[in-house]
């Protein structure tokens, strides 16, 4: 087995079959089909089942993709450590985010990151639940993920760095129809037309439970992804309940913001893969730990 021979497999499993990964990677497909052969003869193990021109994943190739990009990945963090040393400050941070701490605090710790590490480039892979997350790192598929959930979070086989709780807020367009007082009760809600995510959001949690406390309220978009919540308020669709990260964007855009009574909270942290980081991700995760919510104002 050799680093190509993985490095074919998980491209043909990231593009969904031979061809794909074929032109993803710049060779011909016999070649390809030929090192995966290869592979499968080392193992003992089928990897793929060829269906007509097609390949679907076999039990066995399932079982290998977390070990193969695990390997991937220590591989890319020694190089990488060995270019740091010789003192090409230059690298790839490797993260997956959920929505909205995709928006903050993910600006303010890139921004942070480019003032200390010009060099460094963030890349960030996008994933809407925590268990996403979770899995991406675990499968070495990213380094560092930001996370959301309501409560603090405790997630076996990777490192937790809390960073901010940050409150729910009312958002409604300029001349919509907004319940008065900051904070808003929640029972004042009553009557209001509603844009939410989809069931299982803590941003839909809340409203479930306005609806579940006997407020007649509306809900007239259920919207999956959480960028379109916000130009679909201005437009007047609807009132949205968002974290207090959208806040700064949504006032900027001329939005109404006011906090909602009683109080929920987003607890946003960074995890990080327990296996040595590359510099790169280790620079990042400094500039983490340092960070203080109020960052975010300078920005």
């Amino acid at each position: 087995m050799d680093v190509r021979q993985l490095e074919y497999f998980l491209a043909i499993v990231d593009h969904g079959g031979f061809g794909k990964a074929a032109q993803a990677l710049h060779v011909a497909q016999p070649s390809l089909s030929q090192a995966i052969s290869g592979l499968e003869r080392e193992l003992g193990v089928q990897l793929f089942h060829r269906i007509g021109r097609g390949a679907v994943l076999s039990s066995a190739g399932t079982e290998l993709i977390g070990p193969a990009r695990q390997v991937i990945r220590d591989l890319r963090t020694a190089r990488s450590t060995m270019d740091w040393v010789r003192g090409a400050r230059r690298g790839r941070v490797e993260l997956v985010t959920m929505p909205s701490p995709g928006i903050e605090p993910l600006g303010t710790l890139t921004r942070l990151l480019a003032q200390q590490h010009p060099g460094v480039t963030v890349g960030a892979d996008a994933a809407f639940t925590p268990d996403e997350v979770v899995q991406k790192i675990k499968q070495g598929a990213c380094e560092l993920g930001l996370i959301g959930t309501p409560g603090p979070l405790q997630a076996p086989g990777v490192d937790v760095l809390p960073l901010e709780a940050q409150d729910f807020v009312l958002v409604g367009a300029p001349d919509a129809d907004f319940p008065s007082g900051d904070p808003v009760q929640r029972s004042a809600l009553t009557g209001a037309r509603l844009i939410v995510s989809p069931p299982g959001s803590h941003m839909r949690q809340i409203v479930d439970e306005v609806l579940a406390d006997g407020a007649d309220l509306q809900i007239v978009a259920e919207v999956a992804h959480r960028t379109s919540i916000l130009p679909l308020v201005m437009h007047g669709t609807g009132l949205a309940v968002l974290p207090s990260a959208w806040a700064p964007l949504a006032r900027r855009a001329g939005a109404r913001v006011a906090r909602i009574d009683p109080p929920a909270q987003l607890h946003v942290a960074l995890l990080s893969r327990s296996a040595p980081l590359t510099p790169a991700a280790r620079a990042f995760l400094a500039v983490a730990r340092s960070y203080r919510p109020a960052d975010h104002l300078g920005a």
